[in-house]
C-alpha cells in the first residue's frame, strides 16, 4: 500500500507540474504572438513603438535586471557571505532603479527621440556623430553579451538539474529554444509583454518562498537569532580562506579584509553601479512615450528588486540555519553549513535548499519562478545581442536598409554563442561571471553614457579614449592583477612567474572595476579638453528638449 500511495502521489505531482507548464507555455505563446501581431517595422521590433505602459516597462526592466544569476548565483553567495549582501539590494534600488530612471532614463528617452536612436550603440554613435563608434560598441556588445547570457543559462539549468532532476545539457537547449521563439518573432513588444507576466510570477514566488522559509525556521526572530549565534562556526567548520575577514552571517566582513574587498568591490560596487551601463536595460528607457511613464515606473521597479533580490539574499543566508539545525541536509542527521551541503559550489545552495525545504507540489511553483527569472533576462539579452549585429552592424551594409529579419538572424547567432559558452564554462561561475560583465560594462561604457547625457564639452575623441581605457584597464586587471581570474587564466604566471603582478594586500582582491572606472573618467575629461569642442548645432538638437 505505501508503494501504491507513493506512486499515486508521484502521478499527481507530475500532472500538477505538467498542468502548470501547459498554462505557462500557453500564456507566453499568446503574449509572444500578440507582440508579433503588433510588430510591423524596425521601430516596433527594436523599441516596441515607444508606447509601452509604465507597469510593463518597470516589470520588464526589473525582470531583465534580476535573473537566476541573482536569485541562484548571488543567493548562493549570500549563503557564504551572509546578510552583508543585502547592501547590494540597496545599491540595486538606489542606482539601478531610482538613479537610473530619474537621472538616466529621462534624458535617454528625450535625446533618443531627438536623434531617432533605436539601440544603445546607435544612441552613443549619433550623440557623438560617429557611425564607426556605433558599429564598434555594437561589436563589443555582441562579442561579450553571450558570456553573460551563458551565465544566466547556466544558473537556470543548474536549478532545474538539482531541483527537478533534469539533465543539464537538455535544460540548456530547452531554455534557449523557448526564449528564442518569442524573441525572434515577437521583438521587444513580445519580450516586454512576457517580462511583465514573468516579473509578476517572480515577485509572488519569491515573497512566498521567504515566508515559507521563516515558517520552516520557527519565525523571523528565531531564525535571525539562530543565524547570529552561528558566527563561531566560521572558524570551527570552514576552511582557512573563510576566516580571512568572515565574522558570521549577520554582520559585514572585517574592514579591509579579503572578504570585505570581495564583497564591496566586486559585488556591491561592480554590480550595483555597473547596472547603469547595461545596454539591455538602457534601451528600455526609450520604449515609453513620456517622462510621466518613467516616474510611475520607479516605485514598481523598486518594489520588484526588494521582493526578488532581497528575498533571495535573505534566504541564502538563512539556509545555513536550515541545514545546520535540521535533518534535511544532504547528509541526513549531520549538521552542515550551506556551502558544505553544496560541495563548495555556491550556485547549488538555493536549488538544494528549495528542494529539501519545500513540499513537492510547492516545489514545482518555484521551479516556474526560477524558469521565469532565467527567461526574462535571456530574452532581453538575446534581443540586444540580435539588434547589435542585425541592426547596428549588418544594417550599415544592407542596401535595402534595416529590417526585423536581419535582427532576428542576429538573435539566432547570439543564442548559439551563448549555448556554446554555457557548455564550456566551469562550475561556480554564475555570481563571478555576472560581476565581471557588469564591471567591464561600467568601466567601458558608463563614462561615455554619462557624458552623452550631461556633458556638452565631451568630444568624439574623448569618448573613444574613455571606452578604450575602461575596457583595456579592465582586461589588464583581470589578466594580471585580480587573483581569481589571473590565477585561473595563467597568462601572468607564464609571463612573470607569479599569479598576479602586485601581491601586496589588498590589490589581489580589489576588483578591476575600482580603478578602471576612475581611469576611464580621467581619460575622457583630459582628451575632451585637449580636442576641439563639438558642433554647437548638433548639441542644440540633442539638448533642446532636455530642459
Amino acid at each position: 500500500m505505501p508503494v501504491l500511495f507513493s506512486a499515486i502521489g508521484g502521478a499527481i505531482n507530475s500532472l500538477a507540474m505538467g498542468g502548470l507548464l501547459l498554462i505557462y507555455a500557453a500564456m507566453i505563446t499568446y503574449l509572444g504572438f500578440r507582440g508579433f501581431r503588433k510588430t510591423r517595422n524596425s521601430n516596433d521590433y527594436l523599441l516596441a513603438g515607444r508606447s509601452v505602459n509604465p507597469f510593463v516597462m518597470a516589470m520588464s526592466y526589473g525582470a531583465a535586471f534580476i535573473s537566476t544569476s541573482a536569485l541562484v548565483g548571488f543567493g548562493g553567495i549570500a549563503g557564504e557571505f551572509g546578510m552583508g549582501l543585502m547592501w547590494l539590494v540597496f545599491m540595486n534600488i538606489a542606482f539601478g532603479i531610482i538613479g537610473a530612471f530619474v537621472w538616466f532614463g529621462r534624458r535617454t528617452r528625450r535625446i533618443g527621440v531627438a536623434l531617432d536612436a533605436k539601440t544603445f550603440p546607435e544612441f552613443i554613435g549619433k550623440r557623438f556623430q560617429s557611425e564607426k563608434m556605433k558599429v564598434f560598441i555594437a561589436a563589443v556588445i555582441f562579442c561579450f553579451l553571450p558570456l553573460y547570457s551563458s551565465v544566466v543559462l547556466i544558473s537556470g539549468a543548474r536549478f532545474l538539474q538539482e531541483v527537478m532532476g533534469l539533465p543539464y545539457q537538455a535544460v540548456l537547449l530547452i531554455f534557449a529554444a523557448v526564449v528564442a521563439v518569442y524573441v525572434i518573432f515577437g521583438g521587444l513588444k513580445g519580450v516586454m509583454y512576457v517580462d511583465a507576466l514573468i516579473g509578476t510570477i517572480m515577485v509572488g514566488g519569491m515573497l512566498t518562498l521567504l515566508i515559507l522559509c521563516y515558517v520552516r525556521l520557527g519565525g523571523f526572530t528565531e531564525a535571525h537569532q539562530a543565524l547570529t549565534d552561528m558566527a563561531p562556526l566560521v572558524k570551527e567548520r570552514l576552511p582557512l580562506e573563510y576566516s580571512l575577514g568572515h565574522r558570521g552571517w549577520t554582520v559585514m566582513p572585517e574592514f579591509n579584509s579579503v572578504w570585505w574587498w570581495t564583497l564591496v568591490s566586486s559585488l556591491m560596487l561592480g554590480v550595483g553601479i555597473g547596472a547603469l551601463a547595461q545596454p539591455q536595460l538602457a534601451v528600455k528607457f526609450m520604449t515609453v512615450k513620456s517622462d510621466r511613464e518613467l516616474n510611475r515606473a520607479v516605485m514598481v521597479g523598486s518594489f520588484f528588486i526588494l521582493c526578488t533580490a532581497g528575498a533571495a539574499y535573505m534566504i541564502g543566508a538563512l539556509s545555513n540555519v536550515f541545514f545546520y539545525y535540521t535533518d534535511k541536509g544532504i547528509a541526513e542527521g549531520q549538521a552542515q553549513l550551506a556551502i558544505e551541503v553544496a560541495g563548495g559550489n555556491p550556485d547549488l545552495i538555493i536549488p538544494i535548499f528549495i528542494r529539501e525545504a519545500l513540499p513537492q507540489v510547492v516545489l514545482y511553483i518555484f521551479a516556474l519562478t526560477m524558469l521565469s527569472a532565467a527567461m526574462s533576462t535571456l530574452s532581453s539579452l538575446f534581443h540586444v545581442s540580435g539588434s547589435s549585429i542585425g541592426y547596428d552592424i549588418c544594417g550599415k551594409f544592407n542596401r535595402n536598409g534595416t529590417s526585423p529579419m536581419l535582427t532576428r538572424a542576429g538573435v539566432v547567432v547570439g543564442i548559439i554563442l551563448s549555448l556554446l559558452f554555457a557548455f564550456i564554462l566551469p562550475p561556480g561561475i554564475v555570481a563571478r561571471g555576472t560581476a565581471i560583465f557588469f564591471g567591464v560594462c561600467a568601466a567601458a561604457f558608463l563614462p561615455a553614457y554619462v557624458a552623452a547625457l550631461y556633458w556638452k564639452r565631451a568630444t568624439r575623441a574623448g569618448i573613444w579614449a574613455a571606452i578604450a581605457a575602461g575596457a583595456g584597464v579592465s582586461a589588464f586587471g583581470l589578466l594580471f592583477m585580480h587573483r581569481k581570474e589571473s590565477a585561473m587564466l595563467g597568462i601572468c604566471e607564464k609571463l612573470f612567474g607569479k599569479t598576479e603582478l602586485i601581491s601586496a594586500h589588498p590589490w589581489p582582491h580589489v576588483d578591476p572595476f575600482v580603478y578602471a572606472l576612475p581611469i576611464s573618467v580621467i581619460v575622457l575629461i583630459a582628451v575632451s579638453l585637449l580636442t576641439a569642442p563639438p558642433d554647437e548645432a548638433h548639441l542644440k538638437k540633442c539638448f533642446d528638449n532636455c530642459r
